[in-house]
């Protein structure tokens, strides 16, 4: 006797795969942008990265190119919502919304803006993880595969002058960064930059995690080190923007709905 017939694989067109939205008009983008800053706002505010009033999530006006919107100075991570957000120039200076923003953090982000047309958002916070091993100064190993997205790839800035607010301090860290996706800040903590928000808050949320592996695995012991070939192969695989965004939107999802309000 023969049993059922084995149910047939269903065409690939049938199946749903999301990738980035792509917006007619300069408005939608706009929006569009805005939600994804307020949403990541609140999941790193779930996430611990929010101390006091530091840290920044900045987007760049898709009109405006001069232009960022920014989280209100002093607002709570997990209260933002898009009608919040504020507006600033390359000079930090409001243009659009009803809150200051923090100069000291608006200067660095708006010179890797300059530095780095391609880039779309900045993400820097102080997150425990990761002022942890900026203390220590020093980079991520290739240790695991996700550590493996930032080998080569990122850098670290090897000074402390305090609170930056001077242009020139904003372009040195710029020009560390150069083309990689991400600084570890020496005695401070993090920073990543991406073609999208979601990347760019995606990259902050698995180095921060990645810095939190690394020091858990050298207090136990002795890491081994994913060797040269395999980690650049790791990095080709998973160290894209694209890759980044992919991987971003169960948590976009999960705050969205979760959190409607943040769209109001």
């Amino acid at each position: 006797m023969h049993g059922p017939t084995p149910p047939l694989p269903l065409p690939t067109d049938r199946l749903r795969f999301a990738m980035p939205p792509r917006h007619e008009s300069a408005e939608d983008e706009r929006r569009h942008r805005k939600e994804r800053l307020a949403g990541a706002l609140r999941l790193f505010g779930r996430l611990g990265f929010e101390d006091g009033v530091s840290g920044h999530i900045t987007a760049r006006d898709p009109e405006f190119s001069d232009c960022f919107w920014v989280n209100p100075f002093g607002m709570s991570f997990r209260q933002v919502t898009v009608s919040d957000l504020v507006l600033a120039n390359r000079d930090g200076q409001v243009v659009e919304g009803g809150h200051h923003v923090n100069q000291a953090a608006f200067t660095v982000h708006a010179q890797v803006h300059a530095a780095r047309p391609d880039v779309v958002a900045v993400a820097h916070c102080h997150s425990v993880h990761g002022r942890a091993l900026a203390a220590l100064g020093g980079l991520l190993d290739p240790i695991t595969q996700e550590s493996c997205a930032f080998y080569e790839d990122h850098a670290l800035y090897d000074a402390y002058s305090g609170v930056t607010v001077d242009a020139e301090e904003g372009r040195r860290i710029a020009g560390v960064l150069g083309s990689r996706k991400a600084l570890v800040l020496r005695n401070h903590g993090l920073l990543t930059v991406g073609d999208s928000v979601d990347a760019a808050a995606w990259w902050f949320v698995a180095m921060e995690r990645s810095c939190q592996v690394q020091l858990a695995a050298k207090a136990a012991g002795r890491p081994v080190l994913i060797d040269h070939r395999q980690a650049v192969a790791t990095r080709e695989q998973l160290g894209g923007d694209l890759v980044a965004w992919i991987s971003y939107q169960p948590m976009w999802q999960d705050i969205s709905r979760s959190e409607p309000d943040l769209l109001t």
